[in-house]
């Protein structure tokens, strides 16, 4: 078996453990926040605030 030692790492937003690369991951990469499915359920909500000048 192979190390994959030279995939980026990133670290998950919620619980904040690193989490490495993965091939689903190749179109969106960057825009990739959390390590699994389970912490993207269990992010903080967060109140967008509208304004309206």
């Amino acid at each position: 078996m192979h190390k994959k030692s030279y995939l980026p790492t990133k670290i998950c937003v919620v619980c904040q453990r690193p989490f490495t690369w993965r091939k689903k991951w190749q179109q969106s990469w960057d825009d990739v926040k959390y390590c699994s499915e389970r912490c993207r359920r269990s992010k903080p909500h967060v109140l967008k605030s509208s304004k309206t000048d």
